[in-house]
């Protein structure tokens, strides 16, 4: 008989399961229970990934069982598991997260990191100091967290991909973005620390910050610039540190001096668009980095790897440095080529909230405007007839008439200057309808006879001053009254104050027009409380607020066909008329007042130097940046005239913008819960005339002074609020006098209360039963 082959007896065995079956439960099934239960470790060769028989499987298994039954420390018995897993599934690494919620915002951190099959506890197990920690939103382990489902990603190449849609998924912000795309990727990075510094993008200056260069106040900036020409401003720096425990550091505007700014180089990258790889730092000459630990685990900077952030636009947006690699080594090409695929992926990136941007200001331009068409509309057909009445006298509509036959109607109803007062600084609105005060107004641009001049058609300049006074909401004081007073006061600044000298007439047009419409559709609150209150002007526009408010809204009449007074001006001219009305308008707000009153009191003590008039108003026409201060210096004086008319009308208007103050300090209390400042806390209004007194004095007073030099015809405005501030001085004065008055009384009482009984006198409160004494004074 042949001898039987192992192939043999498998291929019979396969072909008799039930006779293999009985033959292994006879013979072996005791023994191999009995060694298992005995072994105190799996017979297992671990020291090499290769197939495993179901025996094996099995005696991992059971080894594995034995140890969550034998071993009480729960990390150990962990770590035990995860090897002989790793073995099972031949993986190379496996790493354990915990969640965990800290501040209510929940998080997974590492507890066992990178084990392996010949891994030890030790070397595994993540201090609290050391551990790296991902939000719930981020990562595949973040994803597997949320979504508690188990997932498989056969080409980790998905991961830089998937990293690539979680940045992109983030339209809000380029910070939260870059911080996206940098946290998820930074196993990757072999570095201690990286910090991104984001560059200013602002091309073109805002004319208030460019003015003190262009009057020789301050000199030009000569200090680096961008390819492109920028002006090196690094507006945030965010500081990434993965060495010891991770954190995550953002500084915005970082003063020069700050560590990752100091050494010059991120500043040398951003001019040059250069990568710049420094293998030994403290014996660097070009660049001085700080020598000195920067924390208090002695870390220092050894080499450094910097690179621009580049946009799709080709513009360097920002500047990512990387230092100390971590095997001690200077970086090489390896890691050059790394660093600067992630770089060009971020300033790729950016083009994602450039364009949401964009569209979330169009949303909020949308909403704002609802909110106007809300309020305001247009001079209708009806309500023009109330000044054009071209149904009673012609018989047809505005639209079907010559200019003549509109100027016949218009010298009707138009009010005499010199009857109105409308040229004198004293003029006062409370006599006159509102209807009458768009008349008014009307009439101011036939006396400047730019109506003819710049042939602005009646019906449109009728109806663009109708529209404006509906423009103005029915509020306390910021309403069209106000509006028109301030137009007004321009127009006597230009004709009886002898300004008009110094502009063309098309800038006299313009500036007459931004007085108008210089606070158009207020809201009765000032730009803080836009901001508290989260308002969508915020979002919109980051300064000046209100005033770049009124600014749009007055364009947005302006480009109407039927209310465009500038429409038959050539394109340099209405580019001209608009840019006058930007500054002007802007200029209103009293946050620019301080940065533009040293500039005009020089043009006013230079035009001292000058005996010869025109000489002065010659030089003066010919330099357009001295002409635009002079004009919003103007702006200021006019929002303020109400200070300078006579007492019986200034301290009416005082109490209607003390009420509108209080107001919104009632708002700020109801809806912002917060306490209100004592100017428009309304349980302060007995402290008006001392507040009143000190606006006089450190905001007022020194506008109507220096134009009362600079002009002589301009010192009514300033005999004005000197009238003004001694009636307002007196009124404190009286009310100091009384609060004294009670607090001496107050204390005589005490003094009472106090002494020992003499005689049958009563003791304690001098007038028992009755009322206690009132701790406030109202104004007489």
């Amino acid at each position: 008989m042949g001898e039987v082959t192992a192939e043999e007896v498998e291929k019979f065995l396969d072909s008799n399961i039930g006779f293999a079956k009985r033959y292994y439960d006879l013979h072996y099934r005791a023994k191999v229970i009995s060694d298992l239960l005995g072994a105190k470790e799996a017979a297992v060769d671990f020291s090499y990934y290769h197939p495993l028989s179901s025996v094996e499987e099995s005696e991992i298994i059971f080894d594995l069982l034995r140890d969550l039954q034998e071993n009480l420390q729960a990390e150990k018995c962990t770590f035990n598991v995860m090897k002989k897993l790793c073995f099972l599934l031949q993986a190379d690494r496996m790493s354990l997260f915990m969640y965990r919620a800290r501040n209510g915002i929940g998080e997974l951190a590492t507890q066992l990191f990178n084990v392996h099959k010949d891994a030890t506890f030790e070397e595994c197990l993540v201090m609290p100091d050391s551990e790296i920690v991902f939000p719930l939103d981020m990562g595949v382990v973040g994803y597997v967290a949320q979504s508690k489902k188990v997932i498989s990603v056969p080409n980790t190449k998905e991961i830089l991909l998937w990293s690539g849609s979680k940045v992109f998924e983030e339209l809000t912000d380029i910070e939260r973005q870059f911080h996206k795309a940098l946290y998820t990727v930074r196993a990757f990075l072999n570095c201690d620390r990286y910090s991104v510094g984001l560059l200013d993008m602002t091309k073109q200056k805002e004319f208030f910050d460019v003015w003190p260069v262009l009057m020789g106040e301050a000199p030009p900036y000569t200090g680096p610039r961008t390819p492109d020409g920028r002006e090196i401003n690094f507006y945030k720096v965010i500081d990434y540190i993965l060495h010891g425990k991770e954190d995550i550091k953002v500084i915005p505007n970082p003063p020069p001096d700050h560590w990752a700014l100091v050494s010059g180089l991120p500043t040398y990258v951003a001019q040059n668009g250069l990568i710049c790889n420094i293998m030994n730092a403290p014996a660097e000459d070009l660049f001085a980095f700080q020598k000195e630990p920067l924390d208090d685990s002695g870390w220092m900077i050894k080499n450094v790897l910097s690179m621009p952030i580049v946009n799709k636009k080709e513009e360097i947006v920002g500047v990512a440095t990387f230092y100390n690699r971590k095997d001690g080594k200077p970086f090489d090409e390896m890691d050059e080529t790394l660093m600067e695929s992630l770089t060009q992926f971020l300033g790729w990136s950016v083009l994602n909230p450039d364009t949401y941007e964009s569209m979330n200001k169009l949303e909020n331009r949308k909403d704002i405007f609802q909110d106007i068409v809300k309020y305001h509309v247009k001079c209708d057909n009806e309500e023009i007839q109330k000044i054009l009445k071209t149904r009673e006298v012609y018989g047809k509509e505005p639209w079907d008439c010559e200019e003549e036959e509109l100027t016949e109607i218009l010298r009707g109803e138009l009010p005499d200057v010199e009857k109105y007062e409308i040229n004198k600084f004293h003029f006062s609105d409370f006599p006159l309808t509102e209807l009458e005060l768009v008349k008014c107004g009307i009439q101011m641009y036939y006396e400047l006879k730019v109506v003819e001049k710049f042939h602005i058609p009646q019906e449109a300049l009728v109806r663009f001053m109708y529209s404006l006074s509906k423009g103005y909401r029915k509020i306390t004081y910021h309403n069209w009254r106000h509006g028109f007073n301030v137009g007004q006061t321009m127009f006597s600044l230009l004709v009886t104050g002898k300004l008009k000298r110094y502009f063309t007439d098309l800038e006299a047009l313009a500036m007459v027009t931004a007085a108008f419409c210089h606070d158009i559709d207020h809201r009765g609150t000032n730009n803080l409380y836009q901001m508290k209150s989260q308002n969508p002007l915020a979002k919109l526009h980051g300064s000046s607020i209100l005033e770049r408010h009124h600014l749009e809204f007055g364009k947005t009449l302006l480009r109407d066909e039927s209310l465009n007074i500038f429409q038959n001006l050539n394109r340099r001219q209405h580019e001209h008329a608009i840019h006058m009305m930007d500054i002007a308008i802007i200029a209103t707000d009293l946050a620019l007042y301080f940065k533009k009153r040293t500039m005009f009191q020089k043009i006013v003590d230079q035009s001292k130097t000058y005996e010869n008039e025109q000489e002065w108003t010659q030089y003066m026409m010919l330099e357009q940046t001295r002409k635009e201060i002079v004009m919003a210096m103007m702006m200021t004086a006019c929002d303020l005239s109400a200070i300078t008319k006579p007492w019986e009308v200034q301290s009416k208007v005082a109490l209607l913008v003390a009420a509108e103050f209080w107001e919104q300090g009632d708002l700020e209390r109801t809806v912002l819960q917060q306490s209100p400042i004592p100017m428009m806390d309304r349980n302060k209004a007995d402290e008006l005339p001392k507040l009143q007194v000190g606006f006089i004095d450190f905001v007022c007073t020194f506008v109507y002074k220096e134009f009362s030099r600079f002009h002589e015809e301009i010192t009514p405005m300033l005999d004005g609020i000197t009238n003004n501030r001694k009636e307002w001085k007196a009124l404190a004065d009286e009310y100091e006098a009384k609060m004294k008055a009670l607090e001496e009384e107050k204390q005589k009482q005490q003094e009472a209360k106090g002494a020992p009984a003499s005689g049958n006198q009563p003791t304690g409160n001098p007038n028992p039963g009755g009322a206690p004494a009132s701790k406030s004074c109202c104004i007489q």
